[in-house]
C-alpha cells in the first residue's frame, strides 16, 4: 500500500518514518502524488462519505543571511469546514545543517527538509502562526524555499493556490513575501 504525500501526518510524531519516504509492498503500486485521498474511489460496493471541504492558507516572509534563514507562516483555514489538524511542508534548495533547534511541533523530514504541525483550524477562525529559525549547512548566496500543506485533517482542500508557494530569497536578509 503506497503512502499519498496529504495522507502522511495524522499525529505529527508518527511523520518522522513517514516524511520522506514511500513504503511499497512487494506488486502494489503507490497513489499518484498530488490525488487527494478523497479523490481515489472507494472500495467496491462501499459507500462514499460525503468529505469536508476546506481553503487552508499560509502566507508569511523567508529572509536569509548568512548560514542563517527565518520564515514565519500565517495558516488559516477560509471554511467552510473546520480542520482538525494540519500540516505545512517546507523544502529548502539548500541542506539544514545536521543540529537544528526546531519550534515545537516541528520536525525534520529530510536532509532539507522541516515538517510543522499547525493544529486545528477553524473555518474562518483565528489564524496560528509559525517562526522557524534555521541555520543552513553552508553559506548559499540564495535559497528557494517551496510550502505546502501535506495533510488537512481529511478535508480536501478546494483552493491549492494560496497554500502552495515557492520563494526565491537570495542572501540580502530583506524578507521576500509569500
Amino acid at each position: 500500500m503506497g503512502l499519498t504525500r496529504r495522507g502522511l501526518l495524522r499525529p505529527l510524531s508518527a511523520a518522522v518514518a513517514m516524511a520522506a519516504t514511500t513504503v511499497l509492498v512487494a506488486g502494489a503500486a503507490a497513489a499518484p502524488v498530488d490525488v487527494e485521498p478523497a479523490d481515489m474511489a472507494p472500495a467496491p460496493g462501499a459507500a462514499a462519505a460525503p468529505v469536508p471541504r476546506a481553503d487552508l492558507s499560509h502566507h508569511g516572509y523567508v529572509s536569509l543571511w548568512g548560514d542563517r534563514i527565518a520564515i514565519r507562516i500565517r495558516s488559516e483555514n477560509r471554511g467552510p469546514s473546520d480542520v482538525t489538524a494540519s500540516t505545512v511542508r517546507l523544502r529548502f534548495s539548500a541542506p539544514l545543517a545536521a543540529s537544528q533547534e526546531l519550534p515545537y511541533g516541528c520536525l525534520r523530514g529530510g536532509k532539507a527538509t522541516v515538517l510543522c504541525e499547525t493544529g486545528g483550524l477553524r473555518s474562518a477562525g483565528g489564524a496560528r502562526q509559525t517562526a522557524l529559525d534555521l541555520r543552513l549547512a553552508g553559506r548559499p548566496d540564495e535559497v528557494v524555499v517551496r510550502l505546502d500543506s501535506v495533510w488537512s485533517g481529511g478535508a480536501r482542500d478546494t483552493d491549492r493556490t494560496n497554500d502552495v508557494h515557492e520563494v526565491l530569497a537570495p542572501a540580502t536578509g530583506d524578507a521576500y513575501a509569500f
